[in-house]
């Protein structure tokens, strides 16, 4: 599970580590993850980084009996939830970057122009607006700005641009996109938001999102305020396991909405919305369906109950993806949901160790997995920190793996960007991968300020990626066959834990120190 400053999210570090000493003789000082203070401990920038150069690994036969829904050609006359062809692709009848990483498929990562020479435009947070004290494992610790995943909502409503975004306030926040000014009053809620908040992709203005309150909200922003209209309790499901957290992304598809909680649950919601006589925005949720994301055969070899759901919930097809903190990788069959037909799991890979990171799908059907290491089993090590599977050899499905520690903890947070025939990948000590999607293969690699947390975001052919010094880095990657050159560097005020949100021309990301900003040129 993941951690964040120097409050963290879990009590698994110090049996991971005695599991590391057991299974890895890796030397160094431990890594540190960023966290609840404002500071991050530095990583050494002399560290050795091994290029690793692993073989495809076979996986361990998954309990499988179905295959998912692959990512085809699409036809004109696609019927089911999510078209294939929407891989990289904006959705939604707003305009605008509406969710984590843009779309149900997780592939979209905004609209250019990006910033050639950025500066700051705006910025919004006075001295400690954005930050709070929350308690984790029976100590209260300092928490500010914005985190893990953190991407802001840019987009266009009643003749404004919007920014939504939830912060360590805590609070959710509606921003004017031009001039960084209040548009609505702050809603607050009982303890952090960590999560990146989704739109409603239909053109309901209304917004979802998760807190560490122990809550998943539904909230209305048509009227002179927001209005919380609906809430769904951690403890509303049962069986559960771990906490009452919801920093997972959801996704909003046909007027249902699927999220997965710290809970260790999977959740699917009828929101049935709709308009009052006034002209106001209306919801009647019904939860329709939830099931533990976990198994008997997956606490067994894990030892524990680590198990909570942080990923966003990834939808391509018919098939719902997600994974947990226990690392078990997960496709659910959704096609028959709209009329009354419960899901059922179609694909179960178990990846070794906490995968937090979301799921990404291309636009051939393949999905790639980002793993951290933290608990150090003998088989997260041998299928290492990057996985690409294809779930159409269910018993079979590593097409290659990758091993991309340095040390104990390591690996991927981040969610991985797809570009061409290249993804892009930073791992927590702070190297960036552009690794072949073919082939597995790196063929380029650079160092940054780590832990890097912050997903990376190609937009017009330009990479971008924060890190944990505060700086964004942007390339020019319309050549992903050479080591590209680097475009410019902006340095914040701390440390990026968050996705920026790339939108015609600006660029708006939050930082630990307490701030939301925008860039633009």
């Amino acid at each position: 599970m993941r951690r964040s400053s120097a409050a963290t999210d879990d009590v698994v570090a110090s049996a991971g580590w005695r599991r590391a000493a057991a299974f890895l003789a890796i030397a160094g000082a431990v890594a540190s993850c960023s966290g609840g203070s404002e500071s991050s401990t530095p990583v050494d920038p002399d560290a050795p980084v091994a290029l690793a150069t692993t073989e495809p690994l076979a996986a361990v036969v998954p309990t499988a009996t179905v295959v998912p829904t692959p990512a085809p050609t699409p036809t004109p006359t696609f019927q089911g939830w999510v078209d294939p062809a929407t891989v990289g692709q904006n959705v939604g009848e707003f305009d605008g970057l509406l969710t984590f990483r843009g779309n149900p498929t997780r592939t979209f990562y905004g609209k250019g122009p990006v910033p050639s020479n950025p500066s700051v435009q705006w910025r919004f947070g006075a001295p400690d607006e954005l930050c709070s004290f929350s308690i984790v494992g029976g100590e209260s610790s300092k928490w500010c700005g914005t985190g893990w995943t953190g991407q802001p909502a840019i987009f266009d409503y009643d003749e404004r641009r919007w920014v939504v975004f939830g912060s360590y306030a805590p609070a959710l926040h509606f921003l004017d996109a031009s001039t960084g000014e209040r548009l609505l009053a702050d809603l607050a809620v009982g303890d952090l938001i960590k999560g990146s908040v989704t739109i409603d992709p239909e053109g309901f203005p209304l917004v979802y999102f998760g807190s560490r309150d122990g809550f998943f909200r539904v909230v209305s922003f048509d009227g002179p305020s927001p209005v919380e209209l609906w809430r769904l309790g951690a403890d509303e499901v049962s069986p559960t396991l771990w906490n009452d957290d919801w920093d997972g992304v959801a996704a909003v598809v046909d007027d249902h909405l699927f999220v997965g909680g710290e809970n260790s649950n999977i959740h699917i919601v009828r929101l049935n919305r709709g308009y009052d006589a006034d002209g106001r925005v209306t919801v009647a949720p019904e939860l329709i369906f939830n099931a533990p994301g976990w198994d008997d055969e997956l606490l067994n070899d894990l030892g524990d109950s680590n198990v909570s759901i942080e990923t966003a919930v990834t939808i391509v097809g018919d098939t719902l993806w997600f994974s947990n903190s226990g690392g078990l990788v997960q496709a659910w069959d959704i096609a028959g949901l709209r009329d009354g037909i419960a899901p059922t799991r179609i694909f179960r890979f178990w990846t070794g160790d906490d995968t937090d990171a979301s799921i990404v799908i291309d636009d051939e059907g393949f999905a790639y997995v980002g793993v951290e290491i933290e608990r150090a089993f003998w088989r997260g090590v041998q299928l290492g920190q990057l996985i690409k599977l294809d779930p159409r050899r269910p018993d079979d499905p590593v097409v290659w793996s990758r091993d991309l520690k340095v040390r104990v903890p390591d690996g991927v947070w981040a969610t991985p960007a797809l570009h061409r025939d290249v993804l892009y990948v930073p791992t927590n000590e702070g190297n960036l991968h552009a690794i072949d999607r073919a082939t597995g293969e790196t063929r380029w690699q650079t160092k940054l300020q780590g832990p890097v947390w912050s997903s990376p975001v190609v937009v017009d052919d330009v990479l971008l990626q924060a890190d944990c010094a505060g700086i964004i880095h942007a390339w020019d990657v319309a050549d992903t066959t050479i080591e590209p050159p680097k475009l410019w560097t902006i340095t914040l005020p701390w440390c990026v834990e968050s996705t920026p949100a790339v939108w015609d021309g600006q660029i708006i990301v939050g930082h630990r120190r307490g701030e939301l900003i925008a860039l633009s040129d």
